[in-house]
């Protein structure tokens, strides 16, 4: 079958590009540009997974930090280690959800 037409293609009208096949001096150049935008696409999901899991990285260090701030010292500084107990598990659910979002992409 040909990749831009979609119509079965006899040996004699068969061209291969690349991987894929199409009619032959008729949809050549559409199959590579196909193939071409094939691969664009799967190089930017890559970077975005990259970008998200960075991410979580990131959020996840930094929640850490803030949560376990907030339970130590929670003795002397009262509602103001509650608060930033509380931004530390914001933090660690942005991690989560930017995780999630990294493994959607792979």
């Amino acid at each position: 079958m040909c990749g831009y037409c979609k119509r079965g293609v006899c040996l004699e009208c068969l061209a291969l590009v690349e991987d894929a096949l199409a009619c032959r001096d008729r949809h050549e150049a559409e199959v590579h540009a196909a193939n071409l935008a094939g691969r664009r696409h799967h190089l930017q999901s890559q970077r975005l997974a990259a970008g998200y899991l960075r991410n979580a990285i990131f959020y996840g260090l930094v929640g850490s930090l803030f949560s376990a701030f907030g339970v130590l010292q929670y003795r002397f500084l009262g509602l103001q280690a509650v608060f930033l107990l509380m931004i530390g598990l914001f933090l660690l659910y942005a991690a989560v959800a930017n995780l999630a979002e990294s493994r959607r992409f792979r």
